[in-house]
């Protein structure tokens, strides 16, 4: 029997129908949540999800801060723009569009930001606290793909998880969500460097591939009933496409016939991404208010 298919569009427009109605009572009290997203050079898919950020924004009643630099800005120059922001108290969240450019540490760049603005989950101060299991932003797409499985009902106490891919945007950060204890799943993580992947990814309960290789999964890799989330946004050139390229993931859409549940690329964790963070800038101005 083929896979349940997740649905990251329908629950990620319920996040953000729930963002939108949170920021309506924001407004009344003369709050208008807003998110500054730097994008520093013109990296085609980089536009594209800082475009898909600022209509998100704008259609749940946020303003955005749309700020573009060249690709040959430097450092100092970036780090000095972050501090800025970091004193405007209009400014409640901000966000800095990866990939930087090879000479722009994003180490730097992520330490910058202050921790309260930090919407993206990626400060020093942001990572301690997931680890621990301390309140703060969840890096969005981390948290995405655990409200997708809540969602589902999927689960994860307990179970098999083996995560593919050690990015510290998703890898790390999520399986140490995983494994925290309030969540609890023993949690695998595979890499370039693992012999053998087969072996581990045929074990897994929940299996999620977030390596950024096109089809790196095939059929034959996936244990029959197992949920398979596939993060791998893979630009393939195809001219019979209008943007002349197709979008696929690291999972072969094959294994949706031996998985219980499957989360397809286009349509599954992307939307979710996009939800969490409206949703991290929400709370980032709800906070604010509330000291």
């Amino acid at each position: 029997m083929p896979a349940v298919i997740m649905d990251g569009k329908f629950l990620g427009k319920k996040i953000r129908e729930r963002a939108k109605d949170r920021c309506a009572a924001l407004r009344e009290m003369g709050i208008t949540p807003c998110l500054a997203v730097l994008l520093v050079g013109e990296d085609p898919a980089s536009i594209s999800y800082v475009n898909a950020k600022g209509k998100a924004l704008v259609e749940a009643g946020m303003e955005g801060r749309d700020i573009r630099l060249p690709a040959a800005t430097e450092e100092e120059a970036l780090l000095s723009l972050i501090a800025e922001l970091n004193r405007d108290e209009k400014i409640h969240g901000i966000l800095v569009q990866l990939p930087l450019p090879v000479h722009i540490d994003k180490e730097k760049a992520a330490a910058a930001i202050a921790p309260e603005k930090d919407v993206d989950g990626i400060h020093p101060v942001s990572v301690g606290n997931l680890v621990l299991g301390r309140p703060g932003f969840l890096p969005c797409t981390p948290h995405g793909i655990l409200a997708l499985l809540r969602e589902y009902s999927i689960p994860i106490s307990g179970s098999h998880a083996v995560v593919i891919g050690r990015s510290t945007i998703v890898g790390k950060p999520l399986a140490n969500l995983l494994a925290r204890p309030d969540i609890n799943a023993s949690v695998t993580i595979c890499h370039t460097g693992t012999k053998d992947l087969a072996r581990y990814t045929t074990e897994a309960d929940i299996l999620i591939a977030a390596a950024g290789k096109p089809g790196l999964i095939k059929a034959e890799m996936v244990r029959p009933g197992a949920t398979v989330i596939d993060v791998g946004v893979n630009r393939i050139p195809d001219p019979s496409f209008p943007k002349g390229y197709r979008l696929c993931g690291d999972v072969d859409p094959a294994a949706a016939e031996k998985a219980a549940f499957f989360s397809p690329v286009p349509g599954g964790v992307g939307p979710m991404t996009i939800a969490m963070l409206l949703q991290n800038v929400i709370e980032a101005a709800e906070k604010r208010e509330a000291l």
